[in-house]
């Protein structure tokens, strides 16, 4: 038995108009999630997007003392990596928060990243 078809069976032997709205509820969230899916970036990926929002605080404020709640706005065209979900829009990253995780675990980062960040001129 198809989707469709399943949906509007349930549709019909349903008799209270509350039951059909949360069926209709559950059938568009259940379509969106069934189309066009993001694919998940992978963790070098991420890193490149972290580190491209980074190089772009630092070329308009001049350091990387980033305060920890501060968020940068990234356009479509600045990120690294090409968006497979089909949305265009601008990507926020938590710049604040991810460097301040980054120092934390400094002693776990690999030599190339962390000698990324020492060009930009990051305080350990």
């Amino acid at each position: 038995m198809s989707t469709e078809l399943w949906w509007r069976l349930q549709r019909r032997r349903s008799c209270k108009q509350g039951r059909k709205r949360q069926l209709d509820a559950f059938a568009v969230r259940t379509s969106r999630s069934q189309g066009a899916r993001p694919v998940k970036r992978t963790q070098d990926d991420r890193w490149a997007l972290n580190l491209a929002a980074a190089r772009r605080f630092l070329a308009r404020e001049g350091h990387l003392r980033v305060p920890r709640k501060h968020a940068e706005e990234l356009e479509a065209v600045e990120v690294p990596t090409d968006r497979q979900d089909g949305a265009g829009g601008p990507v926020v990253v938590k710049l604040g928060t991810w460097l301040d995780n980054v120092r934390k675990r400094a002693d776990k980062l690999h030599a190339e990243r962390r000698a990324e960040l020492d060009i930009l001129g990051m305080r350990w």
